[in-house]
């Protein structure tokens, strides 16, 4: 269903007194009387510092041959990088990216260059993900983050296929792979198919220049990343790749369970456009579209919250991708009681388990329906 031009997708006109115009004045209001900037706090910086040491730290140890005189310390600190990975991803890069980290452009897009430390392409993930997901989410054919592999399927109006009974089972394995895939051919991939929908080039990028860009980042990543620690971390070949495979993988699975559980979850409507006129157009209004199509879980628990970049707070960042993370937990009750004011869905799990048992459960139920 892609069109060649995303603009000729249409949502219901948001309408005076609507929802989402109740609501933004509600939040504005709220943080100019709190005399709360909607940027970045102190402990937004703090945080960035450590994640990016969470990072940094293990590796210095693992180069320098420190951390390599046990094999177990040595992929501990794989490990470890891993868990920088999401965090740096979650946590730090993610707002920057949306713009929200500081009021100054320069800031944001240098902090927004740390997923190109971590083998990204920050072009590629702004088309992805501010502009097909946050637009259209859960839409198939314009929502990238639930049109994956023929393997896994991810809305029922997606094709179903007979191995797709099991996939609540080996889903997991894909996962575990997926920031590997991206660090690897996915940036590739996307680059050729933006050109093709005419959506680098509202980047300003042509397609030369992004596999160009692509490239250098790419050999930069895995020149640090593998190479360096080949030469002088006095480890095997064998174990600096099993350690990288581990750090990819333990980034891979937890970000995926992180993502996952916000979308595609029984409650998700997974409405489609219909043609009207030539132009495709949606049933409701883009933010009762996010509302209906989105899921929070585990409000209470603030170590999670932390280092997941308020993520477990998915329909406050939805709607307000200009806002920090660190004030979604605050305005969280505003947007509930404004759903609940206008009969609309608030869709919340009360624990991260409990969203991931949850999507385990969609995934066995979208391999049988």
């Amino acid at each position: 269903m892609v069109p060649e031009n995303l603009d000729i997708v249409r949502f219901a006109p948001r309408g005076k007194n609507s929802f989402y115009e109740t609501v933004l004045t509600k939040v504005n209001t709220y943080l100019k009387t709190q005399q709360i900037s909607p940027y970045a706090n102190a402990g937004m910086w703090i945080k960035a510092f450590v994640m990016l040491l969470l990072y940094t730290a293990p590796y210095v140890l693992l180069v320098t041959g420190i951390g390599a005189n046990n094999i177990w310390i040595f992929l501990g600190l794989w490990f470890l990088m891993g868990w920088g990975m999401c965090g740096i991803g979650a946590a730090v890069m993610h707002d920057a990216n949306h713009g929200s980290f500081s009021s100054h452009k320069k800031v944001n897009r240098f902090i927004g260059y740390l997923l190109e430390m971590i083998g990204g392409y920050s072009v590629n993930w702004k088309i992805q993900h501010n502009i097909l997901h946050h637009t259209y989410t859960n839409i198939t054919g314009l929502d990238e983050d639930i049109d994956s592999i023929t393997l896994l399927r991810f809305s029922p109006r997606q094709p179903r296929y007979w191995f797709h009974r099991y996939q609540y089972i080996y889903a997991w394995g894909f996962y575990m792979i997926m920031t590997l895939f991206w660090m690897t051919v996915k940036d590739y991939m996307q680059a050729i198919r933006y050109k093709h929908h005419n959506l680098l080039i509202k980047q300003k990028v042509s397609l030369k220049q992004a596999i160009s860009s692509i490239t250098l980042y790419k050999v930069f990543y895995y020149g640090y990343i593998v190479v360096l620690p080949l030469f002088l971390s006095g480890q095997p070949w064998y174990t600096i790749v099993f350690g990288f495979l581990l750090m990819h993988f333990t980034a891979g699975l937890f970000l995926s369970c992180v993502f996952q559980p916000a979308h595609v979850m029984e409650e998700s409507s997974f409405s489609l456009p219909v043609n009207v006129d030539g132009t495709l157009r949606m049933e409701d209004s883009w933010a009762i579209h996010e509302l209906v199509n989105t899921t929070n879980y585990a409000p209470r628990s603030r170590i999670l919250s932390w280092f997941i970049g308020g993520l477990n707070y998915q329909i406050e960042h939805h709607l307000f991708t200009g806002v920090c993370h660190v004030h979604y937990r605050k305005i969280a009750p505003i947007v509930k009681a404004t759903a609940k004011e206008y009969g609309l869905p608030y869709n919340e799990q009360r624990t991260f388990l409990q969203a991931l048992y949850r999507h385990a459960g969609m995934l066995k139920l979208l391999g049988r329906k």
